[in-house]
């Protein structure tokens, strides 16, 4: 090693050099003030020109000479050492990593130079004082799209688990991905994120398998190493979630216990018991059944349960018991077309529907004067004319439905838009289909009816709702559809929520046309009657307090009364 002085602008840069990327001006202008003030304090380190001239190579001190240069130094101290067999690689990118730290396109474009100098990995770790997970890491890099790596190395960098999700996909899925999200002038900075969500695909890891190599190389699964994951860990995944399904299915049919059975996952995660079973949370009994299915992550996952006793009929006292050949009639338990939580279900989609009728669909003023009177004789509405007080949880936004008819004053002064608003929010807040005390009654079903509420009713081809009906009226929701019904329930429900995926279907008993032989036993029941003439002489009742509060009903529904709201409609 020699110390001389040489003019900076007869040195020549080194093609193998490890920086590429440009530093920051801010760096540039340090270091430019830094040798202004103080000259170089490390000279730069050259070597002799391979091709045997005698000029000098810079092998570390890149930025140094340059800015020794824009400093306008005649001449800068340099040692000169021998030239090593890899041209300086190996020394110019362990001198440039001490210093300002390389963007990992720029480390990983100089260990590709390394490698191609026959540098192992372990050897360049070992060298570079770095983990050789992390050596791993940066030469995913080779599976980065070119384009994607030029704009890194601008110091746009994702994340982690960003660069881990591209570096998995194609180049192919990577460049048309590229064509929906590279920088433009308007937006020079690229969304990471997008780029990965485009790039992102299930991943079903090998630690989460039950089956074994046998399975997974009859279903054609290859397993791909995530070397973004912890070195602990098994982290060999494959993208191929159909065939590996496949396999975990497979497995559980061949390894199912005595009394075991195969169910399926519901929206939670959580296993779907035969009917009326009962989970087993502490330690099996012998004649406790096991159910095993696949959670979310693909993981095969048991549990046990047990069926209730089969209890043997009893006649009544005295009651002889009925033999063959009898007249007798059998009575048969058949499940209704529709559930009770299907009831509720529909009460609750016709409450949705009537309020965004109410809301958007176009009313007549003196059709709409009319369902508000229909709406107060309703039979989740009270009113209390001062008799005793009552509260009720919406009569302060019926006030504020109110208040919109008064000046600033306290004199009604209004037009008729905003006495339509006022009118239809009031409507909203009162009727109601819902299954429980605060159901308007047939009153709902009439309302809805006059304003075509019906077009408003969200798609009931759902799972949640077609779970709700027997075999027939789920069969008879095949009519009009392409869809044939199959010989399993579940694999018809299934078929027509694929079916009206996109589109709408309303079954019948949810229309709000109610039954009319319903309709005129209530209008019977509570026909007007003739009201006795009143003199003008104020009553005591007249005197009180006249503030009306609207409130559920809290009297018991006769029963016979509120099913009939309950069938379906003509």
């Amino acid at each position: 090693m020699e110390l001389k002085f040489v003019d900076p602008r007869a040195l020549k840069d080194n093609p193998d050099k490890a920086r590429r990327s440009k530093s920051s001006p801010q760096a540039d202008a340090l270091l430019l003030a830094t040798i202004k003030a103080v000259g170089i304090v490390q000279p730069p380190v050259v070597a002799p020109e391979s091709d045997g001239g005698n000029g000098y190579v810079i092998d570390a001190g890149h930025r140094r000479v340059k800015q020794a240069i824009a400093a306008g130094l005649e001449e800068i101290a340099v040692l000169v050492i021998e030239r090593a067999e890899d041209g300086g690689a190996m020394r110019s990118l362990a001198e440039t990593l001490a210093h300002e730290q390389l963007n990992p396109v720029d480390q990983w474009r100089a260990i590709e130079r390394l490698v191609a100098l026959s540098w192992t990995e372990e050897a360049i770790a070992v060298a570079l004082a770095l983990p050789v997970r992390q050596i791993r890491k940066l030469r995913l890099l080779a599976k980065v799209l070119p384009a994607m790596l030029d704009h890194m190395a601008k110091g746009d960098i994702p994340d982690e688990r960003q660069l881990r999700t591209i570096a998995s996909a194609s180049l192919d899925d990577q460049k048309e991905v590229w064509k929906k999200h590279k920088p433009s002038k308007a937006d020079p900075q690229v969304s990471w994120w997008a780029v990965a969500q485009g790039l992102q695909k299930t991943r079903m890891f090998a630690r989460h398998a039950s089956f074994g190599d046998d399975l997974a190389q009859a279903y054609g699964i290859a397993w791909v190493e995530d070397l973004f994951a912890p070195a602990d860990e098994d982290s060999r995944y494959t993208t191929d979630v159909e065939a590996y399904l496949g396999a975990q299915q497979e497995w559980m049919a061949n390894s199912l216990p005595k009394r075991g059975v195969i169910v399926e996952a519901g929206q939670w995660g959580e296993p779907k018991l035969p009917p009326k079973a009962e989970r087993v949370y502490g330690r099996a009994g012998k004649s406790d059944c096991t159910a095993m299915y696949l959670d979310r992550d693909g993981k095969v996952q048991s549990v046990a349960y047990r069926m209730p006793e089969v209890k043997k009929p009893k006649g009544k006292k005295g009651e002889q018991p009925v033999a063959e050949g009898d007249d007798a009639s059998i009575v048969v338990n058949t499940r209704p077309d529709v559930t009770r939580k299907g009831m509720e279900m529909i009460g609750d989609l016709r409450t949705d529907a009537l309020h965004e009728a109410l809301s958007r669909a176009p009313i007549e003023d003196d059709t709409l004067m009319a369902l508000l009177v229909l709406a107060f004789a309703g039979q989740n509405v009270t009113v209390a004319s001062g008799a005793r007080d009552i509260s009720y949880y919406g009569a302060a936004s019926l006030v504020e439905h109110a208040t919109r008819l008064f000046d600033q004053d306290g004199k009604l002064d209004f037009d008729m838009d905003t006495l339509r608003i006022a009118a239809r929010s009031v409507l909203i807040d009162v009727l109601s289909c819902r299954e429980n005390r605060s159901a308007s009654g047939v009153v709902a079903r009439v309302a809805g009816n006059v304003i075509a509420a019906d077009t408003f009713l969200a798609n009931m081809g759902t799972e949640d709702f077609l779970s709700c009906l027997s075999r027939p009226a789920l069969e008879a929701s095949c009519a009009d559809t392409s869809v044939l019904p199959r010989q399993k329930v579940k694999d018809t429900r299934a078929a027509l929520v694929e079916h009206f995926k996109e589109g709408h279907f309303v079954h019948p008993s949810a229309l709000f046309a109610p039954d009319q032989a319903k309709l005129t036993a209530w209008l019977k029941k509570n026909e007007a009657k003739e009201q006795p003439e009143h003199d003008g002489t104020p009553t005591d009742q007249d005197e009180l307090d006249g503030d009306a509060i609207v409130e559920p009903a809290h009297d018991d529904v006769d029963d016979d009364y509120a099913d009939g709201f309950r069938e379906a409609a003509e």
